[in-house]
């Protein structure tokens, strides 16, 4: 367990546990905190990602058009494999689902969404926040970044029991490039983007490694500095990590005004990767009573 100093004044975007999908590999449990599953009935479906002790950011077609009223869904966070039971895992019910204005359909605009958890959640070494960017901020082309979750491992291709956490690195695209690969034999015009200003693509032209079906409304994140940031919400694709059909994430820097004005008026507060001042006293404080008693 992390001390409570160390709870109290919680960084985001800074797993206690470290290492180091289609084409990925077993995440090791805790390493990424904030992931969270979105469930129904008890079955997951989508993926989340933890922002406060009781908001989760996720995607818009993980409800929207679903057949499922907000009381069937559940929220999990610290859990690493599916099929086994987790002493680390705290689950919740859904006090209030809240839909980007902007979605009507998938591969449109606005695919994200906002769960707010019926109870808060403690911070543990395995459930802690991501951090959100700043709106002015990008992520370059080329920079390498991860998706994490516990989608199928190719198209209709279930993961296999235990059904443990996947995750695999794939470098951001830029809006223009990845809009030039979708056209590629689509039949689209080159004047009708298809990747919208909203979005955010990683993955390779020559396929390989993406996100799959299950890892809808996931986290996209990159590593800055020994912080994380989250980066995008797992969107949509055409098939899994095929040629010039890279993964396309919800560009959460779009939508930080958005996640801002609901999350605050409603008693939340946005994770800040922000370092607190009196932390390195409480450490040592928290240091010199562990050794006094």
């Amino acid at each position: 367990m992390l001390p409570f100093f160390v709870l109290f004044f919680v960084v985001c975007g800074t797993p206690v546990v470290s290492s180091r999908i289609v084409g990925g590999q077993d995440a090791v449990n805790g390493e990424w905190p904030w992931q969270a599953s979105v469930q129904v009935e008890g079955q997951h479906i989508c993926g989340g990602t933890l922002i406060t002790n009781n908001w989760v950011v996720s995607a818009a077609h993980c409800y929207y058009g679903l057949n499922y009223a907000q009381s069937f869904y559940t929220v999990c966070l610290g859990m690493y494999q599916l099929s086994n039971s987790n002493p680390n895992s705290q689950c919740s019910t859904v006090k209030q689902i809240i839909v980007n204005s902007l979605y009507s359909s998938e591969g449109g605009p606005g695919d994200i969404l906002l769960l707010q958890l019926t109870n808060t959640v403690a911070f543990t070494d395995f459930i802690l926040p991501i951090c959100l960017p700043d709106s002015s901020v990008t992520f370059p082309s080329g920079l390498n970044c991860w998706v994490t979750g516990w989608g199928t491992t190719g198209s209709s291709i279930p993961l296999q029991w235990p059904k443990t956490l996947q995750e695999v690195m794939v470098p951001i695209i830029d809006t223009s490039t990845c809009d030039d690969l979708y056209h590629i034999g689509s039949g689209v015009s080159s004047g009708q983007p298809i990747i919208l200003s909203d979005m955010i693509c990683a993955g390779y032209a020559a396929g390989g490694e993406d996100s799959c079906q299950g890892d809808s409304g996931g986290p996209l994140v990159c590593e800055s500095n020994g912080t994380w940031y989250l980066a995008g919400v797992v969107s949509w694709g055409i098939g899994c990590a095929k040629r010039n059909r890279p993964g396309v994430y919800t560009k959460v820097t779009s939508y930080n005004t958005w996640i801002q004005k609901y999350v605050s008026s409603n008693a939340g507060h946005i994770s800040s990767s922000r370092f607190c001042p009196l932390l390195p006293l409480l450490l040592l404080l928290a240091f010199l009573l562990g050794h006094l008693w």
